[in-house]
């Protein structure tokens, strides 16, 4: 039995160790190709300005939707090809009053059966088409409710378009980076997407993934799909991996900062990574024997293994392994003393050693992103380096959450924003 513990603990560290080796090589490709781009680029020459609709799906936001359509309106971007239209899903406040008064063309849904985010982002589109046909937009760019846009995004958005992507993400900044240790894990987690993923991602010239907001999508595709039709628990993720499955083209701008407002509380933080990972098992279900079978046949194929390796259950497995030893050294107890004794260390060490191992790895990929990042955090040094050893920790509550998001009915629920955080745009 010894001999099969140490067999099942190998292969499922091997197995791991090798399907997720090549984002070790993200983040070192990342780091030699940042340092060498820290030299101010060129401007672009001849670029076309594309006409663009910036569209918000917005539940409850009267607090922070004007921040976001100021800052909108205040990009380095002519006006007349920005437009800005707001969706008031279900609100029960003064979003719609609050969005019209910033500047935006607001429409309100309300509907308590088909909720959710991509729900809202599908009628959106659709409102848009038939009460302005007249008005042709080359793409899309979508954001939340509590976002703040850096004074180039747009612009810099433009450029990168430009060079033939059919959807964009950008850089996705926190604007509370200091208000909580949960507020900060969470920045650290986009940061490092942004920087050790999704770049590495669009250098390599293979399909990046968008998160949840401050992305681009073509109008082109828009028409393909008759609207919106990504209604998952984490539409943006389904949404992705039908861009890898398809073909599409997702690109990466580090250039187009968006800031984004993080939960602060961990009770907040669990109802919303719950519905994360509940969305997660639902992509999966769907779409990862079709992912499988495009890493061999498919147009993108490394784009599919990505994807695949993205939305596999790795916590899950993870708790699973962890289960295993524990059952194993728990039915040797009423066993010979020695015996017990033998398999009760031999699985205690693993659990401990696999503990140890990821927390110094997290930690390291943790500080690594600060360092990196370092100037763009907009935070004190001292919450920077404070919160640091936390983030571990918070990786750490993916495991029960992954185990609870298994059995439990996870239903959409708006996360309330209300951070007027000054951060400079």
């Amino acid at each position: 039995m010894l001999r099969f513990l140490d067999l099942f603990n190998d292969t499922i560290g091997v197995l791991l160790f090798a399907a997720y080796l090549y984002q070790f090589f993200y983040t070192l490709y990342a780091l030699v190709m940042h340092r060498r781009s820290r030299q101010k680029k060129a401007p672009a020459v001849n670029t076309p300005l594309h006409r663009f609709a910036a569209i918000i799906c917005a539940r409850n936001e009267e607090h922070v939707i004007g921040e976001l359509i100021s800052s909108l309106r205040a990009q380095d971007y002519p006006s007349e090809l920005l437009d800005v239209y707001v969706l008031a899903d279900n609100c029960t406040d003064g979003t719609a009053s609050a969005a019209r008064e910033a500047g935006a063309t607001v429409f309100e849904r309300f509907n308590q059966e088909r909720v959710g985010k991509g729900f809202a982002l599908d009628y959106l589109f659709k409102r848009i088409k038939s009460s302005f046909p007249d008005k042709h937009y080359d793409a899309y760019l979508v954001f939340d409710a509590d976002n703040l846009v850096d004074h180039g995004f747009v612009r810099a958005m433009n450029a990168t378009f430009s060079q033939g992507y059919d959807v964009l993400t950008s850089y996705r900044n926190s604007k509370n980076f200091g208000s909580s240790w949960v507020s900060a894990c969470y920045s650290i987690w986009f940061l490092r997407e942004s920087r050790f993923l999704n770049y590495p991602r669009m250098l390599l010239r293979t399909n990046c993934a968008i998160s949840g907001t401050g992305f681009l999508v073509s109008s082109r595709i828009i028409e393909e799909n008759g609207g919106w039709p990504y209604f998952l628990l984490t539409e943006d993720i389904e949404f992705s991996v039908c861009c890898a499955l398809r073909g599409w083209r997702i690109g990466y701008c580090d250039e187009a900062m968006v800031y984004d407002e993080q939960p602060v509380s961990m009770r907040q933080s669990w109802r919303q990574r719950m519905r994360w990972s509940k969305g997660f098992y639902q992509v999966n279900a769907r779409y990862a024997l079709k992912l499988l079978g495009g890493c061999f046949t498919g147009k993108r194929r490394f784009s599919c293994y990505d994807m695949l390796m993205t939305i596999a259950p790795c916590m899950l497995l993870t708790l699973i392994t962890v289960v295993v030893n524990l059952s194993i050294a728990a039915s040797f107890l009423f066993q010979p003393q020695f015996l017990a004794m033998l398999m009760c260390a031999a699985a205690l060490s693993y659990v401990l050693r696999a503990l140890v191992y990821f927390y110094v790895m997290l930690f390291f990929y943790g500080l690594l992103t600060v360092m990196v990042e370092w100037r763009k955090i907009p935070a004190k040094a001292l919450k920077k380096v404070l919160y640091l050893p936390l983030f571990p920790l918070f990786m750490f509550t993916y495991i029960p959450i992954g185990l609870a998001a298994l059995f439990m009915r996870v239903q959409w629920k708006p996360i309330r924003h209300t951070s007027v955080e000054n951060v400079k745009v």
